[in-house]
C-alpha cells in the first residue's frame, strides 16, 4: 500500500470530539499523538478531551434519551443495517486505517471489519425482537404485564486491540435497545472509532445518541461521567485491574455494568486428539491478533504421550511466521501495540527461562524500529512462572505437561480468570465432561476461535460480568418492568 494511500485514509478521518451530533475541538484545543506501532512515527493528532468535555457529552446523551427511546424499533434496526452496509463497502480503507494505528496485518484487519459489521447486522435484527409477556396471576384476580425498556444513557469504554469490533459490539445492542451513549475509545487506537462515528451519523443516527470522547486522560475524564449519576449503564472491555476500579466508581450510583475483562485461557490437548487439528487450533487461539486478545491461549497443557510431537509441530509453525509491518504483503506477525507491551512480554519470557523453561524458538525482540517480538514457544514451563498467572498478550506459547484428566482440569481452573478455554479430544464423553468442569464462560471444543456475534461472549470469576452478542446481548441494555393489572 503506498504512502499516499496511507496518509489519505488518515487524513479522511475527522479527529475532533463528537458531541451532540457535532464535531468539536477539545476544551482548550488540546490534542495528543496517535503513533504507528510498526514505525513509532506519529500518524496524526486527535482531540484530547477534558473532564468538562466529558460532562458535555453526557449532557447531550441525557438530552437525547427520551426521543431516542421513542424511536420505532424497525427504524433503529434500519440505521444499524445501513451502517453494516457502509462498513462492508469501505472494508479496504477501514482495514488499512486499523493496521496503521494498531499494527495487525491487513488480512486480519479486513477480517475484523467484517466481524465488526456483523454485530450491526445481528442487532439490526434483534431490535425488532425485544419481547415481553402477559400472564394470569395464580389466583386469577389480575394480570401480569411485563415489558422491556432502554436502561438509559450508557457509558461505553473500548480497548485498543480490536478497535472497530469492540465498538460495534457495544454500540450495536445499545442502538437496538434505544439507549444513548458516551463512548471512549482507547488512546492508542481512536481513529477506527472516529471513522465509525461518521458512518453512523451518515446512516441516520440522530444527534446526541452517540457521543465520542478521545482522550489521553481516561480516568480524569470518565470518572466524573460515571459518578454523575445520570448515566445508568457502563459497558467496559479491558483489564481486570481497571475493571475493578470502574466497578467501585459505579457502585456509588448503582450503575448497571457489563465487564469483559482479562483472561488466562488454558489450551488442553489430550493424547487422543487429532494433532493436525490441535496444532491448527493452537495457531488460531495463540496468534490471532498477534496474541493480543483476551481470548488468546495463555497456557498450553499437553498430555505427556504427545507433548514432544505437539511442541515440535507448533515450533515449526511458529518459527516460519513472517514478521513485519502489517501493510506489507505476506506479513502474519505485526508489531505489539507499544513499548510497554514489548517490555511485559520480554519480562515474562525471561522469568520463565530463569525458572527452567526451555526456549524452542523466538524468545527475543526484533531489531529495528517498531514494537516487534519473535513468535515464541517454551516448554517445561514451571507452575511458579509469572506467565502461568498473568496475561501474556503477545506471541508466546508456553507448554506444560499433564498425565490425567483430573490433573488437566485442576491446572486449567487454577486461576482467578475464567473467560475461555480450549479442549482438543476425539472422545465424546471426555469432551462433555471436561467442558462442563472448566470454570470459564466459553469453551472452544476442537476449535481455536470462539468469537461470533450470534453467540454470547463473556466470562466468569475475574474475567467479567454479563454477556455481549447473541440473543442475550441486547438484554444488557434493557430493564424489565412488571405492571400489575387488577381485573
Amino acid at each position: 500500500m503506498s504512502t499516499v494511500s496511507e496518509s489519505g485514509v488518515v487524513d479522511a478521518v475527522n479527529k475532533e470530539l463528537f458531541i451532540g451530533g457535532k464535531w468539536t475541538s477539545a476544551a482548550g484545543g488540546k490534542t495528543f499523538a496517535v503513533r504507528d506501532p510498526a514505525t513509532g512515527e506519529v500518524l496524526c493528532e486527535v482531540a484530547d478531551a477534558s473532564p468538562e468535555d466529558g460532562i458535555a457529552a453526557l449532557d447531550a446523551a441525557v438530552a437525547a434519551q427520551a426521543d431516542w427511546a421513542a424511536y420505532a424499533p424497525r427504524e433503529r434496526g434500519e440505521i444499524l443495517r445501513r451502517a453494516y452496509d457502509a462498513l462492508m463497502a469501505r472494508q479496504e480503507e477501514l482495514a488499512l486505517l486499523m493496521t496503521l494505528e494498531m499494527g495487525k496485518p491487513l488480512a486480519e484487519a479486513r477480517g475484523e471489519i467484517a466481524y465488526a459489521a456483523e454485530f450491526f447486522r445481528w442487532f439490526a435484527e434483534e431490535a425488532v425482537r425485544i419481547d415481553g409477556g402477559y400472564a394470569t396471576a395464580p389466583n386469577g384476580s389480575g394480570r401480569f404485564l411485563v415489558t422491556k425498556q432502554p436502561v438509559g444513557p450508557s457509558v461505553l469504554i473500548t480497548p485498543w486491540n480490536f478497535p472497530m469490533a469492540m465498538g460495534t459490539r457495544k454500540i450495536g445492542p445499545a442502538v437496538a435497545a434505544g439507549c444513548t451513549m458516551v463512548i471512549k475509545p482507547a488512546a492508542q487506537t481512536p481513529l477506527s472509532m472516529l471513522a465509525l462515528t461518521q458512518i453512523l451519523a451518515d446512516a441516520g443516527l440522530p444527534e446526541g445518541v452517540l457521543n465520542v470522547l478521545t482522550t489521553s486522560s481516561a480516568g480524569a475524564v470518565m470518572e466524573p461521567v460515571i459518578r454523575d449519576g445520570r448515566a445508568r449503564k457502563l459497558s467496559f472491555t479491558g483489564s481486570t485491574a481497571v475493571g475493578r476500579r470502574l466497578l467501585e466508581q459505579c457502585s456509588d450510583k448503582v450503575l448497571r455494568t457489563s465487564m469483559e475483562l482479562g483472561g488466562n485461557a488454558p489450551f488442553i490437548v489430550f493424547e487422543d486428539a487429532d494433532l493436525d487439528e490441535a496444532v491448527e487450533g493452537a495457531m488460531q487461539a495463540k496468534m490471532r491478533n498477534i496474541g493480543e486478545a483476551c481470548t488468546a491461549a495463555n497456557r498450553f497443557y499437553v498430555q505427556r504421550g504427545i507433548a514432544d510431537e505437539f511442541a515440535r509441530r507448533l515450533t515449526e509453525r511458529m518459527s516460519a511466521l513472517p514478521i513485519g509491518r502489517g501493510t506489507e504483503d505476506g506479513v502474519v506477525v505485526g508489531p505489539l501495540i507499544d513499548e510497554a507491551a514489548i517490555e511485559k512480554v520480554s519480562e515474562l519470557v525471561s522469568d520463565a527461562a530463569q525458572r527452567g523453561a526451555k526456549v524452542l524458538t523466538g524468545g527475543a525482540t526484533v531489531d529495528g524500529p517498531g514494537n516487534f517480538y519473535q513468535p515464541t514457544v517454551l516448554t517445561d514451563v514451571p507452575e511458579g512462572a509469572r506467565m502461568s498467572d498473568e496475561e501474556i498478550f503477545g506471541p508466546v506459547a508456553p507448554i506444560s505437561l499433564f498425565d490425567t484428566e483430573d490433573e488437566a482440569i485442576a491446572k486449567a481452573n487454577d486461576t482467578e480468570y475464567g473467560l475461555v478455554s480450549y479442549v482438543f479430544t476425539r472422545e465424546l464423553k471426555r469432551a462433555l465432561r471436561v467442558c462442563e468442569r472448566l470454570d470459564t464462560g466459553m469453551v472452544g471444543l476442537n476449535q481455536g476461535i470462539v468469537s461470533n456475534p450470534a453467540a454470547p461472549f463473556g466470562g466468569v470469576k475475574a474475567s467479567g460480568l454479563g454477556r455481549e452478542g447473541g440473543t442475550v446481548g441486547i438484554d444488557e441494555f434493557l430493564e424489565t418492568k412488571y405492571i400489575a393489572v387488577s381485573l
